[in-house]
């Protein structure tokens, strides 16, 4: 085995070039940085813009601390990647994102939906031609910290509890709002909705089918979305929906015997059957009577599944509200595609490595939730144009890359700064299996 000599060269090798491609979409896809310096009055200083992009740089990387600032491998790469005319300091960094917090936030939850408005991802429907638009939420750890905001999720750790929002199979985010761990998921929810729906409608005017779990059981939602449906332009498509049906006090007794007069049973295996079913039940909400359509689905066991016989048979009421008129058992399939967000949950919160959150102001970090969405989506689109489309990439086929993915095969692909007189230029490596994509993906950005 031959053993290295370590030498230092004199040629500038940053280990981020995908950054260049980050800078690129917020520069021609978003007006992030004119409304940020805009938003507030600064006299002396660096720029509010360069203060946000510094650290959307730093997400974009999986680093969300304020002192990671501190570890830029070259300046002068940052500076021209990000389009920045100076890197603020780390008190800088974070006294600005304390200070201008709520001003800062509305500007760059747009920039997120300005950039998905003007690039147009492409979007996959589900099988009855709507967009899926999944709303969850997605509790965070920050156990052991003093941080505004923190307190008992229904995970039974101490955290956050964010609500997020996605558009269509690829899982865009239209929304990420943070919130307080003890907040009920209902509390401020249509509110959201109605806001991602306007967000849904700039980018899109396919059908939407909005999916929500039981925690969202209420006819507020309901209303919210019908009320929103009566509103919308004569061309814009339907928006549908299937909720989860919360089954606070039930009879089983009662809803066996409905399934015996009103079910299709089908037998799962020997000691266990199944009822599929609809009902048609009256909700009230503010003097207004709405019809809704619920699926049920009950189980009947009388084995368990390590094949001991129950004294007591065991009956399991599901059910789903909706506005769809498909079969039952396309409406439960439908619902059971809307687990595909937890996947999503999990990319924010161990690719961009944003469950800690960093600051202890929850003004601040609700504003880094904001960042982290817009990077999300930056890179979403990255790898679903890179990594994805045949001879694009040497991986497996695939509907969906990873933002960690994305992250390993183009934002962490190292390359040589080269200076001209007139450019500046990335040297990549002569066997770099991707220089193709990232040279496609630039012009792409760069030049429309």
């Amino acid at each position: 085995m031959n053993r290295f000599k370590f030498v230092q060269s004199d040629a500038e090798i940053i280990s981020h070039s995908g950054l260049s491609l980050i800078g690129q979409a917020v520069k021609q896809y978003t007006a992030l940085s004119m409304e940020l310096d805009k938003s507030v009055a600064l006299r002396h200083g660096i720029k509010h813009s360069d203060v946000i992009k510094s650290y959307l740089g730093l997400v974009a990387t999986g680093k969300n601390d304020f002192e990671a600032i501190n570890t830029i491998d070259s300046e002068f790469y940052f500076i021209n990647a990000m389009g920045l005319d100076e890197i603020p300091g780390e008190a800088t960094l974070r006294q600005r994102m304390d200070k201008q917090a709520r001003t800062f936030l509305p500007i760059v939850e747009r920039a997120s939906i300005d950039f998905l408005s003007t690039i147009q991802p492409k979007l996959t429907p589900v099988f009855t031609g709507h967009l899926p638009l999944d709303a969850d939420v997605t509790p965070m750890d920050n156990s052991g910290s003093h941080k505004e905001g923190v307190s008992r999720t229904y995970k039974g750790h101490d955290g956050y509890a964010p609500m997020a929002v996605y558009l269509g199979s690829e899982g865009y985010c239209l929304r990420l709002e943070l919130r307080e761990g003890k907040q009920h998921c209902q509390k401020d929810t249509p509110e959201l909705l109605a806001r991602a729906l306007q967000d849904a409608r700039r980018i899109t005017d396919q059908p939407i089918l909005i999916r929500l779990d039981g925690g969202n059981d209420a006819i507020e939602n309901i209303d919210m979305i019908l009320e929103h449906t009566q509103n919308q332009h004569k061309a814009e498509a339907a928006i549908d929906f299937i909720i989860k049906w919360n089954p606070r006090r039930i009879d089983k007794d009662e809803w066996l015997e409905t399934a015996e007069q009103q079910g299709c049973w089908a037998h799962q295996r020997e000691g266990k059957r199944t009822a599929i079913f609809s009902q048609h039940v009256a909700r009230q909400w503010q003097g207004y009577d709405y019809q809704v359509r619920r699926v049920i689905r009950l189980s009947e066991r009388t084995i368990d599944k390590h094949g001991q016989a129950l004294l007591i048979p065991e009956i399991e009421p599901e059910g789903w509200w909706s506005s769809l008129d498909n079969a039952e058992d396309e409406v439960i399939k439908l619902y059971a595609d809307h687990g595909t967000s937890e996947q999503f949950h999990s990319e924010f919160k161990t690719d961009l490595d944003i469950e800690q959150l960093p600051s202890g102001k929850f003004a601040t970090n609700a504003l880094i939730l904001a960042i982290s969405a817009l990077a999300y989506n930056i890179l979403r689109w990255i790898g679903q144009n890179g990594l994805i489309k045949p001879g694009r990439s040497k991986r497996y086929q695939a509907k969906r890359r990873r933002i960690k993915t994305v992250m390993q095969e183009l934002m962490y692909r190292a390359a040589r700064v080269c200076k001209t007189a007139r450019s500046i230029q990335l040297s990549f490596g002569k066997g770099c299996p991707v220089f193709t994509i990232m040279n496609n993906l630039y012009q792409r950005l760069a030049y429309g």
